[in-house]
């Protein structure tokens, strides 16, 4: 074999793929390219096995083609979809991950962003819980969920347009008394806006409503404490639940079955997220329903903007609710 092939230059892949050299250039350098001449261009450096220079290339372009995402972890399965959603995203534009896990713990996310930045990542995108988190300005930051400042773009589901939706729904379905659950953080951030757009649509409706919301270090406990007080001759005061998230619901749903109150027949339970089992099987209960796959999608389109100032500092994507054996249908 030639010298040239063992070794193949961007020249070789340009002539392999029949396309232009600039073609290739900006294949490699994750600059767009239409879908045609990009399969041309993987494809003949996959035959020619060509390999190109990633430390050169972040010198020429200052760019390393990286992004890091904070994620609090994977095992809780909104978390992982997005993971998987942010990066197919970043994949289809050349881009790779730097994926940090927080487990909640407010100094390691001030520690993972200083590594991101000494790592040259192009663009951070963070679901933080820091209150204090100092937002770097030499770097394109996108957050998820959480609002920081009008030159912080925040990107997050219709918290509180899902939160309404709820209320409706169980308005819909016959309920009559409600009554809103969510464990959360103390953090001002668009998931709290949930009980705000439930409480919202329930005053309109005049649907007579409770709320239980506690903090994140409260104990299960404190959930079984409330269902037990508001539970008569076995009868729950409420016939409509709307929970926080899918898995506080889920939890609450085993809890209702041990009181020997039916679900959905005795009272009905919408969470939010849209968590399905085994990833992509049924819902685990009837839902307002996120929309990941386009959460995801704005936030790398946001990150790799290169006019980030003129982006909006909070966008928001429409919920939908979907039944998944939790409601009466």
């Amino acid at each position: 074999m030639s010298k040239e092939r063992s070794n193949p230059t961007m020249a070789d892949v340009a002539r392999e793929a029949g396309v232009a050299l600039g073609t290739v250039s900006r294949v490699v350098n994750g600059e767009q390219v239409g879908d045609e001449y990009k399969e041309k261009v993987l494809a003949a450096i996959e035959r020619l096995g060509y390999q190109y220079n990633v430390s050169g290339r972040t010198l020429r372009t200052n760019r390393t083609n990286t992004i890091a995402l904070i994620i609090p972890n994977t095992i809780h399965p909104y978390f992982a979809l997005l993971v998987h959603h942010i990066n197919i995203a970043l994949e289809k534009r050349n881009y790779k991950m730097m994926l940090c896990f927080s487990e909640y713990d407010r100094g390691r996310e001030a520690e993972y962003i200083q590594m991101a930045q000494q790592n040259r990542v192009d663009g951070i995108i963070a679901l933080t819980y820091n209150p204090n988190l100092s937002i770097p300005e030499d770097i394109p930051f996108v957050t998820i969920d959480r609002f920081f400042s009008v030159s912080v773009p925040c990107i997050a589901a219709d918290n509180f347009g899902g939160g309404r939706l709820a209320a409706k729904k169980l308005y819909d379905l016959g309920c009559k008394h409600v009554a809103f659950l969510r464990i959360g953080s103390e953090l001002t951030n668009e998931p709290s806006k949930r009980k705000d757009g439930f409480v919202s649509a329930c005053i309109e409706l005049k649907l007579p409503f409770d709320v239980l919301a506690l903090k994140d270090d409260a104990p299960f406990e404190e959930f079984v404490s409330f269902l037990k007080s508001h539970t008569t001759d076995g009868h729950l005061d409420f016939d409509g639940l709307f929970v926080g998230t899918d898995m506080l619901a889920w939890q609450i749903i085993r809890e209702l079955h041990g009181m020997g109150i039916r679900v959905p027949e005795d009272v009905q339970v919408i969470g939010f997220d849209g968590i399905r089992m085994f990833g992509d099987q049924d819902l685990i209960v009837s839902s307002i329903v996120q929309p990941v796959q386009e959460i995801a999608e704005a936030c790398v389109s946001t990150v790799l903007s290169r006019h980030l100032s003129n982006v909006p500092s909070l966008i928001t994507l429409p919920v939908q609710y979907a039944y998944g054996g939790t409601t009466r249908e």
